[in-house]
Order: structure tokens, then sequence, then C-alpha cells
């Protein structure tokens, strides 16, 4: 929680390391012996590997962040995912040092045993937390100053949540409106209200800051060795990811914290990226475009494919393929003019390629050339994109991110336009949104994950393509 986040966290680190090296043991017991365990060292500079694979990948996840707050369901989620990192590393090591006695029932009981062991680890201690805070032990009173929405979700949370060891003492406040029984006070009876109801944190939750008001707030929690807390007023802001570094000397909260601006995520999804895109051209592209250059020739003959320009990453212009699905005489071409149901501007094979999403696959050469990836906010027609900027001013956001073949709004059926303006804007705002999370929240798994829905969407012809 708020207080000593870095104990908690070695705690949880340390403890599940050593659950960690002891699975490893009494795998190589239960799988051989003891004996053969140790006669063989370089087992040890493998049991050494995962233990440093664990401390990276769990960061990677974020495991131990703010684990009290996470749901158990979730933590095995991550937990999985970190041993199959591990199982992955392990048969590796294993191949290359020719290793024929820890094989198969070595990883399947070093899986096992961790699965288990871990995930015992986080009941016990939430259970003993709550247990322990249950019979009132090391338990702190809460004031916050400040009950609005900010102090109000604060409060739920304590209150929902006793393994934080938190008590609700009440609110101090100035604003009349929010008067109610839990109100003790105004924010200049905070001394009085110290002394009388034997508080131990102070939460500052007001909506906005009075420099003057903060400092005699924080001057007073000095003066009686009280632990204070200030939440941060962002919910003025669209982003709710947020970073705190220092540069030099000063602290500074950065509002969007975004994975792929570091180097070596950008070199993994690049590469990812490629692999695909070629794997796509060798094996697909080779009979997919004769098939359709044949079907195009009986049934509306003209170009192949469809070229256009879309807005790239850092707000560039790139030419865009597509399998052409509208007839050659189309003149909407450069107009914001969305395709609807039964538009008669699509042709008979056009109109199974946009249900299936077939046509985006030409998009594997942007890929391939740079211009996009496969998975990232969808790319706007220049056209488009003029409209989209009048209504979410934060669309450009977008851009700090290759644009991708799909998208997370695109697995959540935010794909293509309706002619009405009203909710083709309430469509383009709920789109905006789930490309600025993909973007605050990406990491692979999300990226298998949305490739994963998109293929499972396309056999069942459930793209919302028209």
């Amino acid at each position: 929680m708020i207080t000593n986040r870095k104990s908690v966290y070695y705690l949880r680190l340390f403890t599940d390391l050593i659950l960690l090296n002891f699975s490893f043991v009494l795998s190589a017991k239960l799988s051989q012996s003891l004996a053969i365990l140790f006669s063989r060292p370089y087992m040890f500079v493998l049991m050494a590997g995962l233990n440093f694979l664990w401390y990276f990948f769990s960061n990677v996840t974020e495991f131990y962040e703010d684990a009290a707050a996470k749901s158990f369901s979730y933590q095995v989620s991550n937990i999985i995912k970190s041993i199959f990192v591990q199982d992955v590393a392990a048969v590796f090591f294993i191949f290359i040092a020719k290793e024929d006695l820890f094989t198969r029932n070595f990883i399947l009981f070093y899986s096992l045993l961790l699965l288990i062991l871990l995930s015992a680890r986080i009941q016990i201690i939430r259970h003993l937390l709550v247990s322990i805070r249950g019979r009132q032990k090391n338990i702190k009173n809460v004031l916050i100053i400040g009950a609005g929405e900010i102090g109000n979700n604060f409060k739920e949370l304590i209150k929902k949540r006793e393994d934080f060891g938190y008590s609700f003492t009440g609110f101090l406040d100035d604003n009349t409106d929010n008067a109610g029984d839990e109100i003790l006070g105004k924010i200049s009876e905070l001394e009085n209200v110290i002394l009388n109801k034997n508080i131990d944190v102070v939460v500052v939750a007001l909506s906005i800051y009075d420099s003057d008001q903060l400092d005699e707030i924080i001057k007073i929690c000095n003066r009686h060795a009280l632990r204070v807390h200030i939440i941060p007023d962002y919910f003025r802001f669209l982003s709710k990811k947020f970073q705190v570094n220092m540069i030099g000397d000063f602290p500074i909260i950065t509002v969007r914290d975004e994975p792929l601006a570091e180097a070596h995520w950008r070199f993994i999804k690049r590469t990812i990226d490629i692999v695909i895109s070629v794997f796509v051209i060798i094996f697909i592209f080779t009979w997919l475009f004769p098939l359709l250059f044949i079907l195009n020739k009986f049934t509306s003959p003209g170009q192949l494919l469809f070229i256009q320009d879309r807005v790239g990453a850092k707000d560039e212009i790139f030419r865009c393929y597509k399998f052409r699905t509208m007839h050659t005489d189309n003149k909407s071409y450069g107009l914001f003019q969305p395709a609807v149901e039964n538009d008669p501007r699509v042709t008979k094979v056009g109109r199974f390629l946009r249900k299936s999403n077939i046509d985006e696959l030409p998009q594997f050469i942007n890929v391939l050339k740079g211009e996009m990836s496969v998975v990232g906010p969808r790319p706007h027609p220049v056209a488009f994109h003029e409209v989209y900027k009048k209504i979410v001013e934060e669309i450009k956001i977008r851009t700090w991110v290759k644009p991708g073949l799909t998208g997370w709004a695109q697995v959540h059926g935010f794909r293509g336009d309706v002619l009405d303006y009203e909710e083709n804007k309430k469509r383009t705002i709920k789109r905006i949104e789930y490309d600025l999370w993909y973007i605050e929240n990406w990491s692979l798994w999300l990226d298998m994950q949305i490739i994963l829905l998109t293929l499972w969407q396309m056999i069942k012809g459930d793209t919302k393509g028209v």
C-alpha cells in the first residue's frame, strides 16, 4: 500500500525466490535424486539463471506492483505466464547442456510445485494480514482531507480491503455541500481532530490544491509526527497511467507511461513484426494474390490493390495497401464517406473480403517496410483523420506508436464508421480511448491476445465489417 512499499516488495520477492529454489531442488529429487543433482554442478547454473529470470520477468509483468490490491485470479494468471517463461528457458538450457536425466519429469514437477507453492503463498499472506488486522493489531487510523469524489473513492477502497490495515476515521472538508456524518469538521480544525481521534495517517484528496493550505496541512502533520500522503488530482486527465521519475534532484510525474518508449521493447516488437509478415508473404500471398486477381478479373475488372494515404507514426503520411473492395468508378476517394450495409460501391468479392478482414492483409507489406506493426491503433485515412481531430483532442497521442493491422479497439467491435454523426462521434471517442489504453498498457502478452482474438473473429465472421 502507501507505506513500506519497497519493504513489502522485497519481502514478497525474496519469499518467492526461496520457494522457487525449493521447488527446483525438490523437483530434482522427485525426478532423479539429490546425489545426481549435486554430481552435475551446471544444473545450479540453471537454477541461478531461473532466479534472475524470475526477478526480471516479474518486473516486466509488474507482478509485485500493488499485489495486495490485485485479485487472486489475476496473480495466478501472472504466475502461469512466468512459469511458462521459466520452462522455455529450462528446456533451452537442457538442450544446450545435452542433459539426459533432468528432462520432462523434472520440468513438470518444477512447474506444478512452483504454481502450487506461489498460489499458496499469496493466499496465506493475504489471510494472515486479514486475520491480524481483524484483531485490531497494527491498524492505522486514516483521516482523509477532502470529501469529494477522490476522497470517497479512496475511503471505499480502504473499507473494502481490510488487508491494507487502514481504518477510516472521517473526513475534513470546507465544502458544506459534502456535509455528512463522516465529516469531522473543516480543514482548519485538523490539529484538534488529530489530538482527539488518535490519527495515524493523513491523506490529502483535494481536487484543487491551495499551496498555502497544503503547506499548513503538512506542517501540522509533521508537528505530530504523522505520515501524510497526497492523492494527485489526476482525474481531470484522460490517462490514469502515471510514472514518477527523477530528473536530477527534481521529482517529476510523467502523465502517460508508454512501455514502447523503451528501445528494447520496440526492437522485440519489430522483430516479431518482421517474422510474422515474412511468413504471411511467403505462405499466404503466393496463392492468395493470384486467386483474388482471377476473381476480380471476372467480377470487377481493375487493379487488385487499393492504395490510400493514411496517417502513421509521428503523424507522417504513408501509402497503405489494401485489396480493392469497391468498384473502380467509385468517386469517394479522399472523402469522409463510410461504407454501410449493402453499400452499392462494394463489389461482391469485396463484401466477403471486408467481412472477413482479408482486405487488410496486404498491409503486411507495410509492416515489412516498417510503416506499420501487426498490432496497434488502426491507421486513419487522411480525410477521416481530419474529422476525428475535431472530436477527440488527444488523437495525436495515437501516433506515438506505429499503426497496426488490428488493435485493441477493433477486437472490441470498434471497426469502421457509421453515417449518423452523433453515433459516429460516440464510436470515435470510444475507439480512441481503447487505442490510448493500448499504448499505455502495451505488452507482448497483450499483442498475442489481440492477434488470437482477431483470428477467432475472422474464423467466426464476426469482424463488424460491411
